[in-house]
C-alpha cells in the first residue's frame, strides 16, 4: 500500500501531461504540414516560372520595370520579323483565348506583354 501511494500519479498531474503530449504532437504535426505546404509552393513557383524570373536578378529584376525585347516578344507570339501589327494581333488573341480557360497567369501575362511590346513596336514608340 505504501508503495502504491508514494507512485500513484495524481489526477491533476496525469490531466497536465496529456495535455503537454497533446499540444506537443499537434505541434509536429502544424510543423510537417506547413513544411509540406512550403514544398509544394516551391514546386509550384518552379513549374510557373516565378523561380526562374527569381534567379535571374532577384527581386529587383521581378519587381523592377523590365522591358521586353523585340526579339522576345516576337519568340512568345510565334510571329517573325517581317509580321504585320494584324498578324500580331491576330497571334495574340489566339494565344490569349487558349491559355485564358486552363492556362497559367504567368503565361498570360507574357502573351501581353509581348503584344503591347509589338504594338509600341508598330507605334514607333520602340521599347
Amino acid at each position: 500500500r505504501h508503495f502504491a501511494r508514494r507512485f500513484a500519479t495524481p489526477p491533476a498531474e496525469m490531466a497536465s501531461r496529456i495535455l503537454a503530449n497533446l499540444i506537443v504532437s499537434g505541434g509536429q504535426v502544424l510543423l510537417r504540414a506547413a513544411a509540406a505546404a512550403y514544398q509544394k509552393a516551391l514546386v509550384n513557383a518552379q513549374r510557373s516560372g516565378v523561380a526562374n524570373e527569381a534567379a535571374k536578378g532577384g527581386a529587383a529584376s521581378m519587381f523592377g520595370r523590365k522591358t521586353m525585347s523585340i526579339e522576345e516578344a516576337r519568340s512568345i507570339l510565334g510571329v517573325d520579323a517581317q509580321c504585320t501589327l494584324e498578324d500580331v494581333m491576330g497571334r495574340y488573341a489566339k494565344m490569349f483565348e487558349a491559355n485564358e480557360k486552363n492556362g497559367s497567369f504567368y503565361l498570360q501575362s507574357k502573351i501581353h506583354r509581348a503584344k503591347e511590346r509589338m504594338e509600341a513596336e508598330f507605334l514607333g514608340e520602340g521599347g
